[in-house]
């Protein structure tokens, strides 16, 4: 073979080190940067398919165990292992790749290509038993890992992925299947990260990533399935970020996470279903908040943490938290973009209902109750006017107490003052001025004091507003009992 019979120095200590998977590093410091790696000279250079020669075709020492293990050299070719199967251990760290690897197809045991720059990476339906080790590379074109499967974990900490502008994601994780978990701390892109209908069996952290890609996602997680948690605590991204669909069992965590898109929506999580939803500490939204249709069990939402517009029908949460008075949570309903969305009143109002609180609960009816009336044509407002000052809708019953005291007062002193003459003497009672003006303020109760006596002028006027007023009353507290009753 021409890889054995021309090796260079450098990629002779290779291919004698990989027999019995001893280490070969060409750096000069633990500290090297691999992207200045064009520089490195050929004492420190080995071709892509010497590599891929020995993965393939060395002959293996009896007793040891072979692994390809080189750090801080630069790599010139294509290191090409499409549908390839290799056993060996791959860790090819801190080296500096001329082209992008292929690993397409490609069936490995254990893949580190750490702290390495590389133009790109190519390892869509790869399969890896092991674990996939990315952490601190430096990808200047995108990298591709859709479909594939990692038994282990990818770990992708403290990595910067800068691709071309285009219609491409700098990292394209779509149906790719981790069977541990997405450990990507600290990660630094310049596009769009897409992992929709990816299933992980245990979590993702993102936390203290920078994502950035201006006007379009950063993140694209559509119908993307987590067992464990999704973490992303002090994020900063630039663009917007969808999960719509997804299911996360565990928390969604954007303690502290700064999500800008402005003039569209910041967070797409329609249709999501997740364990928990944490919007707490420093968290903004710089842009809108789409939660149409999430199904949620604990939200956690601060109410600085809610931006001015946000869609929340048929958003179903069982627990919101922490505790807030509805007077907080209150101008979140009001920024829904759709306007009116009753639905979104009746979770809120259950929610305090769960936890005991009903004077927040029927705050918030009274508030749904106000939404609505804005609703209607102006003919139709009268009443709702007529049924908010007198009981409150029906949530404020002390209301119709004090009305009805106040008019009793009023009837009682003007009538104990100015007796009305009977109708018949010889059989009217004794006139009582309180029964009597209970007499004009109830309709459905009688203490025989109106029928027997028969006010005229100004007085008889005041019967008559003290009737209408009565009527009016029993009215509205009959249709606020009525309100209040359907929604027990």
């Amino acid at each position: 073979m021409s890889e054995i019979n021309d090796l260079t120095p450098a990629e002779a200590r290779v291919w004698q080190a990989f027999p019995r998977g001893e280490a070969v590093d060409f750096r000069t410091a633990e500290d090297e940067d691999a992207s200045l790696g064009g520089v490195w000279g050929p004492e420190r250079t080995v071709r892509a398919s010497v590599l891929r020669a020995l993965l393939l075709r060395a002959p293996r020492e009896e007793g040891e165990v072979a692994a390809l293990k080189v750090a801080g050299a630069r790599i010139t070719g294509v290191l090409d292992l499409r549908y390839a199967t290799v056993d060996s251990v791959v860790r090819l760290s801190s080296c500096r790749f001329d082209d992008v690897p292929d690993l397409s197809g490609a069936h490995l045991g254990y893949v580190n290509l750490a702290d390495s720059a590389l133009p790109g990476l190519a390892s869509a339906r790869a399969r890896v038993d092991g674990s996939l080790r990315l952490t601190g590379c430096r990808f200047h074109g995108p990298v591709r890992l859709g479909g594939a499967h990692v038994s282990g974990a990818l770990f992708l900490e403290g990595a910067e992925l800068t691709a071309p502008d285009g219609p491409q994601p700098v990292l394209q994780l779509k149906h790719v299947t981790i069977e541990d978990e997405i450990c990507a701390t600290g990660l630094r892109t310049h596009g769009e990260i897409r992992l929709d209908s990816a299933t992980i069996a245990g979590s993702v952290n993102l936390d203290g990533a920078r994502l950035h890609h201006p006007g379009n996602a950063v993140l694209d997680a559509q119908t993307l399935v987590v067992e464990g948690d999704v973490l992303m605590r002090r994020v900063d991204a630039v663009g917007w970020m969808g999960l719509g669909g997804a299911r996360v069992a565990g928390r969604l965590d954007l303690s502290h996470t700064r999500l800008s898109n402005p003039g569209d929506a910041a967070l797409r999580a329609s249709g999501c279903t997740v364990g928990e939803l944490w919007l707490r500490g420093t968290a903004t939204l710089e842009g809108g908040l789409n939660l149409r249709r999430a199904q949620i069990d604990v939200l956690f939402l601060k109410p600085e943490a809610v931006p001015d517009e946000v869609l929340l029908n048929s958003l179903v949460y069982t627990t919101l938290i922490p505790h807030e008075p509805a007077e907080r949570r209150l101008p979140m309903l009001e920024r829904d973009r759709e306007g009116y969305v009753p639905h979104a009143y009746e979770q809120l109002t259950a929610a305090y209902r769960r936890i005991g609180d009903d004077r927040a609960a029927r705050l918030v009816q009274l508030a749904k109750q106000r939404r609505h009336r804005s609703t209607l044509p102006w003919y139709g407002r009268p009443w709702g006017w007529l049924q908010d000052a007198t009981v409150g809708y029906g949530f404020r019953p002390l209301r119709a107490c004090v009305w009805l005291l106040s008019l009793l007062a009023v009837g009682s002193v003007a009538y104990g003052l100015h007796e009305p003459p009977p109708l018949k003497p010889s059989e009217a009672p004794p006139f009582d001025p309180v029964f009597y003006t209970l007499d004009l303020l109830l309709p459905v109760i009688s203490f025989g004091q109106e029928s027997a006596f028969a006010p005229r002028g100004w007085y008889q006027t005041l019967s008559y507003v003290l009737i209408i007023t009565g009527w009016i009353l029993a009215t509205t507290v009959a249709a606020g009992v009525t309100r209040t009753v359907s929604r027990q």
